[in-house]
């Protein structure tokens, strides 16, 4: 009976030294930052002139950032003109603010055709596209979500997150404006981004 007791009471220090240790390795390994890392993702991409760009493009002015496609049939053409709104109500107060187009369909969004696109809504915003690998890395970085959705006659759609994005001057997240959000609401968060920027 003593050497079972004993046996258990070796086990049960095992298991102990064994989680001690875990929980150690735990607390040694190194910190990933958190605090601002949202959304921070190196890529090499174009926009819609066809010219480089990185993510130093986000820096030195505040910024929209959406993500959505040219043959998107409702969700993108409704923050397009959400966007031309916004820029007409600000005005002058919003001259420093610059909107990002970021294509989710590179396959057939070319730079020539996001020109188009963004074009009619202001010079101020900018159709970025390119490489898919590193799309799908930027998206991921803004945990925005896509998915190809097959159509009849071999077409696709493409379902993915309407918000847009609102970045600071250092390129920093600093929150959204959902998708057909009231008019006043967006713009008290622009103005709000614009004050801190």
């Amino acid at each position: 009976m003593a050497l079972r007791t004993l046996r258990i009471w070796l086990w049960v220090a095992v298991l102990g030294l064994a989680l001690t240790a875990v929980a150690g390795a735990l607390l040694l390994r190194p910190q990933q930052k958190v605090a601002g890392s949202f959304g921070v993702a190196a890529f090499d991409l174009v926009d819609h002139h066809g010219k480089p760009v990185d993510e130093t493009v986000f820096a030195g002015h505040p910024s929209a950032l959406f993500f959505g496609f040219t043959h998107c049939p409702e969700v993108c053409p409704t923050t397009m003109a959400e966007m031309a709104a916004w820029f007409e109500a600000l005005g002058e107060e919003g001259q420093d603010l610059r909107a990002y187009f970021v294509s989710v369909d590179p396959e057939r969004d070319t730079p020539a055709l996001l020109g188009d696109y963004v074009g009619w809504v202001s010079d101020r915003i900018t159709g970025i596209t390119g490489d898919p690998v590193q799309i799908d890395s930027l998206a991921r970085a803004w945990g925005v979500f896509y998915e190809k959705v097959p159509l009849e006659g071999g077409d696709y759609t493409i379902d993915h997150t309407a918000s847009v994005f609102l970045l600071d001057r250092d390129g920093q997240f600093q929150g959204t404006i959902a998708y057909r959000e009231d008019m006043a609401t967006a713009l008290g968060k622009l103005r709000n981004l614009l004050a801190r920027s």
